[in-house]
């Protein structure tokens, strides 16, 4: 799968409060072609990809002196007869990188304060993801986290796998409601251990949340994962997950309960903003490991950055 560029522009982004599968699979036409660049990739199965492993294949590598075990038929007659040695061709063998993405429609990500919702923003993130992977001859995959439950999706190269991909990610997207009944304490470590189970040596795994919750968990899988894996986190957050709305009066539900507040306290103000930027920090810091990205995607906003919006 190409890398995500470290600042994006995305055209055409979905707006709103939910996602349809139309729109979903609509975005394989209008998803933008700067969004990704070519990596290397090793693996077990023929695919689209240079990687560094050598061997057989379709594009050359270099011409060296022949040891016992190369191809006969490989031999380079004309350096052969200059050097008056064997020499033998050497190409590099195309291989794929599957691509996993664990994307999370719980009911923490039902939440926007302008232009769409989180869920919204993820579940857009994730379609463009899972159709430039297809269109660069990749499998993908993915684990959709919602209220009830954690939906696998092995790994395939083909259109009609992630249209069902997508269709339960509509349908995932489309379950959200302000009022949700009994949740589960943690779907999202229950979709990590299925991302697990799910997982092979050297994916590509991106991570598509808010990364609420418990950061020791959050830490302790996703560096479990980048230990044979390439693991890129797109952490969605909304405006007012950064910071308190201008000062005055307001009352806030969640469908059950509802809370009034003032907020122009400048210590609540500060321990607000304060929270939010631990939980980024604690998110780059875990990133510093070699096998892991971090990126962040705003719903006001149509550009995905490894850096918090200002």
């Amino acid at each position: 799968m190409p890398e995500i560029s470290s600042t994006s522009q995305i055209t055409n982004a979905l707006t709103g409060a939910y996602v349809d599968l139309q729109q979903l699979l609509s975005l394989r036409h209008s998803a933008q072609k700067n969004l990704t660049s070519k990596s290397n990739a090793v693996g077990h199965q023929s695919g689209l990809k240079i990687s560094k492993t050598r061997g057989r294949g379709v594009d050359f590598s270099e011409v060296r002196q022949y040891q016992p075990g190369d191809d006969a038929r490989m031999i380079d007659w004309r350096v052969t007869a200059r050097k008056n040695k064997p020499h033998t061709k050497i190409f590099r063998e195309e291989r794929e990188r599957p691509v996993l993405i664990f994307v999370d429609q719980s009911q923490q990500m039902f939440f926007g304060s302008q232009l769409r919702l989180k869920s919204v923003a993820a579940a857009d993130i994730t379609a463009r993801i899972a159709w430039q992977t297809l269109d660069a001859g990749d499998r993908v995959g993915a684990v959709i986290v919602d209220n009830h439950d954690q939906h696998l999706f092995r790994p395939y190269r083909s259109s009609r796998a992630v249209g069902r991909l997508l269709n339960q990610l509509a349908l995932s997207n489309q379950s959200l409601t302000r009022h949700p009944g009994r949740l589960s304490d943690s779907p999202q470590l229950a979709g990590l251990q299925q991302l697990q189970r799910l997982t092979h040596n050297r994916f590509r795994i991106f991570v598509v949340s808010d990364f609420t919750g418990d950061s020791d968990m959050w830490r302790t899988h996703l560096q479990r994962l980048a230990r044979n894996n390439q693991v890129d986190l797109i952490h969605v957050y909304d405006p007012l997950d950064k910071e308190l709305p201008p000062t005055g009066h307001y009352s806030v539900t969640d469908g059950e309960q509802r809370v009034n507040f003032f907020s122009g306290n400048p210590r609540i103000r500060r321990n607000y903003a304060q929270q939010f930027q631990n939980r980024c920090d604690a998110l780059q810091d875990m990133c510093r490991h070699p096998s892991m990205n971090y990126r962040c995607l705003a719903t006001h906003s149509i550009e995905l950055s490894s850096d918090l919006v200002s």
